[in-house]
């Protein structure tokens, strides 16, 4: 039965009454989600020239109000002259059942008008299970469920969100299908529908095609190998236009502030709060994560925006939790000044702050301290898998220690409750990884000490079964069968505690549906039709779900559901082949390997571009505000070494001079690495997951400051042979401007205390500033500068912190500081604008050179070679 068919038994245009009806109202559950007009919703004003929008959810009202894509596209699309954006949810099975006996159409929230008055019919694709709900609501508004099968008349059927990426199991009922960020899209969308009302709709997709993201199915076909019951591509022909179709991305989130004014709803949602995303994209590199790959590179908001949409935000809401969004919130690099200020600034309001997002290593006890200020907003910490070996596999990047020193810390600071999500069915699982889920929860319950009084602890245990999601390295491996994932959760209910542990697992057979639809083509589009009209609704909800309509609805079908769970060949044609999530596949196929390796691949965000494809550096790069807040490197298995280790430690010296000094801490940093790495010298690693070279490097110098005398000691497990080579060696390795100057034998301890001696080169004449300050800096005993950092500002003495200053003849300012580790300090720069009040542009031009610096902490003769 197609959309056409279905018109002749129900036709809504012929209604007896309307969805705010009282009659309607008072017969179905739950009746504030079909009320509409929640606080700072749009009840626009239409007009001929206008282009008219539908967004639709295809999930229940409480779902669909708690997803922020649809609410962001709302107010953009209200913001912008002569267009006009209503919203629509599906509707429940009893208002669904309603709406059809009393032949009442399903209609928009803000004005109630048919939805086949619309241009545009906008759906989000969140996740596999709600396709059913897709045809749900076309039906409901008269539409046929296939883009063939409709006419000019009929709205434009446009597709987006989460799955956009493998469209295909919808994508014959959709005319057109949007790849990645819709924000700047959906406007270049609405303008040329709004320039183009007069043609028919062959062109207006010819048009659309034009914008970067934009997927137009019918512009393609699948053709599958003859007589292969595994359903496998021969090629995807390309019947119009361009080949692959690139995803869209949003190359700032600054430019983005659409929920300063967010909905309101009056019915309760599921995620009843503000949402503020402080970033987009993860580079992690979780080789399971389809977020993690298809929503690079990473994108930050500044903490000033973070504030100013929260503030805005709550002040406009009401709402009394504020949520800090992202894949992984506590990556945020600005969190630490952020999270402070915010709940200094709602903490007084009781609106407490939420951060549901958070990875294990990121989840501190500063940052618990600041969440529980106001009340302990749950959290969940996602371990994945059990063993370390298995993370290895993933590429999670967490361990043990790491996990259970954080629910240490959250149940030292009165949480009573941690959640814990585990996933079965991972690529190269055994018995003994999910032996040691169970081991794990155990050690969690126990702790690394069990507090002031052994105080109880409840974890509670969600287990899921592992779909393997398309444009990931994964994406190619076989899912865990219903049958084995039942036995792995038998398992798990026998060998977990019985006491401090609440166990639940995810339906296998709910995501055996998933797994079909994750990675399936187009002809599940009959399948769906077949499912839909045998009674499939809301499969995403367990009180709806039945899988065996959907066997025997395959079965009709001649459709084999299995088959979709297979293993994938690398080089098979895949269903979404022919779109482009801009990580290449020869990035994840690395990945795949790389996994079978226990080869770690670290975050780009800290470390240097792992070449997935995504960036060009010239439009889209990532955006890290803060690269100071380097995560601490996660500890991988390594075998233990018998006996005791030997370690050679030495002070290697060096200059960095020219544009060099340009580079931050941890570039540097990294060109050492890797400098030391080329020279072959046989460093000690840190015995992480991301284990790294052993080297210690000196005080940052500020971004900009030459020197004449920096250090990094590492340690060798082996003596060098020749000081005199290794010397030449490493200059030879190291990029112009950095040049080793000396290397000596070393303690291995860095100094606590040093004077540093700077050499400052004024611009200009010197007779255009006030020396003089000069003398009067050095004669008192006090000194005040106002420091601000971290939004916060104090007032510094910094005249304890300048042993000496004085003027040269050559138009050139000596200086020599006094440094303590963990001590404030100011830089030469701030010190001296301070002193000589100093312009910003003149501050901009001082040359600066450090020239040495001298240890306290051992007798002052020994000097370093750069010391004068």
């Amino acid at each position: 039965m197609n959309g056409r068919q279905l018109l002749l038994t129900y036709n809504p245009m012929h209604s007896d009454t309307s969805m705010t009806d009282k009659k309607f109202l008072s017969a179905v559950t739950r009746p504030g989600r079909y009320l509409g007009r929640e606080h700072n919703s749009y009840f626009p004003e239409w007009s001929d020239d206008a282009v008219k929008f539908a967004l639709i959810f295809p999930d229940l009202y409480e779902i669909g109000m708690s997803h922020q894509g649809l609410q962001i596209l709302y107010h953009i699309l209200n913001r912008r002259p002569r267009m006009v954006a209503e919203r629509c949810y599906c509707p429940d099975i009893d208002a669904e059942q309603l709406l059809r006996s009393n032949r009442t159409p399903l209609t928009s929230l803000e004005t109630g008008r048919f939805l086949t008055d619309f241009d545009v019919i906008g759906f989000t694709l969140p996740y596999e299970l709600c396709y059913t709900n897709i045809l749900t609501v076309l039906e409901l508004a008269g539409i046929p469920f296939r883009s063939a099968d409709r006419d000019d008349s009929y709205p434009l059927i446009l597709g987006g969100g989460a799955c956009s990426l493998n469209p295909e199991p919808v994508a014959d009922f959709f005319d057109a299908i949007l790849l990645g960020d819709g924000e700047e899209a959906i406007i270049e969308i609405g303008e040329i529908i709004r320039d183009h009302k007069n043609i028919d709709k062959k062109q207006l997709l010819q048009q659309l095609e034009t914008i970067e993201g934009i997927y137009i199915p019918s512009h393609f076909k699948p053709v599958h190998m003859e007589n292969d019951h595994q359903g496998r591509l021969r090629e995807i022909v390309r019947l119009s236009g361009k080949g692959t179709v690139s995803r869209r991305i949003v190359e700032n989130l600054d430019s983005l502030d659409h929920l300063l004014t967010p909905l309101v709803p009056n019915a309760k949602i599921v995620h009843d709060r503000l949402g503020v995303e402080v970033a987009r994209g993860c580079t992690r590199g979780c080789r399971f994560c389809q977020a993690g790959m298809t929503y690079r590179p990473v994108r930050e908001r500044t903490p000033e925006q973070v504030k100013r949409l929260a503030i805005e935000g709550i002040t406009n809401s009401g709402f009394e939790e504020l949520a800090l969004l992202s894949l992984s919130t506590g990556d945020y690099s600005c969190l630490d000044q952020s999270l402070p200020a915010l709940m200094d600034k709602f903490g007084d309001s009781y609106v407490s702050v939420a951060m549901p997002s958070m990875r294990v290593g990121t989840l501190t006890s500063t940052i618990m301290e600041q969440v529980k200020r106001v009340r302990k907003t749950g959290f969940t910490l996602a371990p994945e898998a059990g063993s370390e070996r298995l993370r290895q596999v993933i590429n999670k990047g967490i361990t043990e220690d790491d996990l259970i020193q954080t629910c240490d810390t959250a149940f030292s600071l009165g949480w009573r409750l941690i959640k814990c999500y585990f996933m079965i069915g991972l690529p190269t699982e055994t018995a003994t990884d999910i032996n040691e889920i169970i081991l794990l929860v155990r050690k969690i319950l126990a702790g690394h000490n069990l507090g002031k009084s052994g105080t109880s602890r409840q974890v509670n245990v969600s287990v899921g079964t592992f779909v393997p999601k398309p444009h990931t390295p994964f994406q190619w491996e076989q899912q865990l069968s219903i049958e084995n994932s039942r036995e792995n959760f038998r398992t798990l209910r026998d060998g977990l505690p019985r006491k401090g542990c609440n166990f639940k697992y995810h339906d296998p057979e709910t995501s055996f549906l998933e797994g079909v639809f994750s990675r399936g083509d187009r002809r599940l589009s009959r399948l769906l039709e077949t499912a839909w009209k045998n009674g499939a609704r809301l499969d995403g909800w367990a009180e709806h779900f039945d899988l065996e309509t959907w066997r025997n609805s395959g079965d009709q079908c001649g459709i084999d559901l299995d088959s979709y769970l297979r293993r994938r060949d690398i080089n098979e044609i895949l269903p979404w082949s022919h779109l482009d999530s801009a990580v290449s596949n020869d990035f994840l196929a690395d990945e795949l390997k790389k996994s079978k390796n226990l080869v770690y691949t670290p975050d780009c965000r800290y470390h240097a571009c792992q070449k997935c494809g995504v960036c060009d550096f010239k439009r889209i790069m990532p955006i890290v505000h803060n690269r100071s807040q380097k995560p601490h490197p996660p500890t991988p298995v390594k075998a233990r070494t018998n006996g005791s280790e030997t370690h050679f430690k030495y002070m290697v010296h060096y200059s960095r001079t020219g544009d060099i000094c340009y580079l931050g801490h941890l570039e540097i940093m990294q060109v050492i690495f890797r400098a030391l790495k080329r020279c072959e010298l046989p460093t000690h690693y840190s015995r992480g997951f991301n284990p790294l070279p052993k080297i210690s490097l000196g005080p940052a110098l500020p971004v900009g400051t030459e020197s004449m005398a920096e250090y990094f000691i590492m340690d060798l497990n082996s003596p060098l042979d020749s000081i005199g080579r290794t010397i030449t060696r490493l200059n030879s390795s190291l990029p112009v401007g950095i040049k080793v100057t000396g290397i000596e034998l070393h303690s291995g301890k860095t100094p606590q205390k040093t004077t540093v001696a700077y050499v400052i080169y004024l611009p200009g004449e010197s007779k255009e500033f006030d020396l003089f300050r000069l003398d009067s800096f050095m004669e008192a005993d006090s000194f005040f500068v106002a420091k601000t950092r971290k939004g916060k500002t104090k007032k510094l003495d910094i005249r304890p912190m300048v042993n000496s200053c004085s003027f040269g003849d050559d138009g050139r300012i000596e200086m020599e500081f006094f440094s303590e580790t963990a001590t404030p300090g100011i830089k030469p720069v701030e010190a001296l604008s301070a002193i000589l009040e100093l312009s910003p542009e003149q501050a901009q031009q001082l040359r600066v050179v450090k020239t040495g610096w001298t240890s306290l902490d051992k007798p002052k003769s020994q000097k370093s070679p750069g010391q004068r």
